[in-house]
């Protein structure tokens, strides 16, 4: 590891302090170590010039690792338990596998400092890139971004123009789900899984779907109809949908921002007596490989879980091997893709009326 001495002792002279003392960023220090042609001559010579006053050395092994010859990336995922996940794992597997590489999955298990080791952790020396879906990391930690390695970052907890980003329809799903509730007639939709006072993610963005669709139908806007559930599991979805139907509030619809919620949700309506979808109608968010095999059937959201791990393996791999992604002008310009959603119909809502059009 690059050290510099203090005080007898030797420590870590990192990429971020030679950053400040060139005065640029760490992106532009990665560039001008892995020999980016994409660095003007004073800005290198800055760098060079940080680098030889701190004493700060490359990691040899750990740059070999990452030109492309271990054929080994990362993905880093909170929880391997939940559908969705599990799913986005094995479709990463089966597109690195098509290109020749493996798969070192990583869950970080709902931590910010799991998150955080694996951006920067030792493990790093190891692979080649890193696929990276954060839930704990927000808005406010983009500089935790900064590492010298290829990155692509997916999901919808932070944004930025920095590194490389794959992108789901999180509002237009939600929007896409509830405009369908009001097309079969559903005036009282709840919507089960929201975070309050989250600003960016998942959460926040699909309930912004609801809520536009709502206001688009002329439909008023009820508090009552919002549950919150900071989990996203099976087990959540049916103690939420237990406080809703127990408090009287009787909706005639019901949105899950996830497919877990949604299978507890169902649960909850059947053991409070309740038809799906005759009386309530649901819809969930994600459509896991399980959600066809609930009874009923469950409509969801596909956010295209497979354009997903596509592109998330080819950006990815073109980083790696120092190709513009896309066939962009710049090789050092990040790339940002939203994949399209799409509404999957089963069982458990009411068909459209003789005529409509699904949005």
């Amino acid at each position: 590891m690059p050290r510099k001495k203090s005080s007898g002792e030797q420590r870590v002279v990192t990429m971020r302090e030679v950053a400040k003392a060139a005065g640029v960023s760490i992106k532009t220090v990665s560039n001008v170590v892995n020999d980016y042609e994409f660095v003007s001559a004073s800005t290198r010579d800055k760098v060079n010039q940080a680098i030889a006053e701190l004493g700060y050395t490359v990691n040899v092994s750990a740059r070999n690792l990452r030109t492309g010859q271990t054929g080994v990336i990362a993905l880093a995922i909170p929880d391997l338990t939940m559908p969705y996940f599990s799913q986005l794992s094995s479709l990463v597997i089966e597109e690195a596998k098509k290109l020749g590489m493996r798969v070192i999955v990583e869950p970080t298990l709902y931590s910010r400092d799991g998150e955080i080791n694996a951006l920067h952790g030792s493990q790093q020396t190891m692979m080649d890139g890193l696929i990276f879906s954060p839930l704990e990391l927000g808005q406010e930690d983009i500089d935790q971004l900064n590492v010298d390695y290829p990155l692509v970052l997916l999901g919808e907890r932070i944004f930025t123009d920095t590194v490389d980003h794959i992108a789901t329809e999180n509002v237009e799903g939600a929007k896409r789900a509830t405009t369908y509730l009001l097309q079969t007639g559903c005036r009282h939709i709840a919507v089960v899984g929201v975070h309050p006072g989250e600003k960016v993610g998942s959460a926040a963005l699909r309930f912004q779907g609801y809520k536009e669709a709502l206001d688009e139908a002329g439909v008023e806007f009820d508090e009552r109809l919002v549950v919150p559930s900071v989990m996203w599991h099976r087990s959540d979805g049916v103690s939420a949908m237990n406080a809703l139907l127990d408090s009287g509030v009787r909706p005639d619809g019901v949105v899950a921002l996830n497919d877990m919620l949604a299978s507890g949700v169902m649960q909850s309506i059947q053991m409070h007596d309740l038809k799906i979808p005759d009386d309530i109608s649901v819809i969930g968010f994600d459509n896991s490989d399980d959600s066809q095999y609930l009874t009923p059937a469950l409509t969801s959201i596909s956010p295209g879980l497979e354009a997903v791990a596509r592109l998330s393996v080819k950006v990815l791999k073109d980083r790696i091997d120092g190709v513009a992604p896309f066939g962009g002008a710049s090789g050092d310009a990040p790339v940002f893709r939203k994949v399209t959603s799409s509404l999957v119909v089963r069982q458990s809502t009411r068909p459209l009326p003789d005529g409509a059009v699904q949005y």
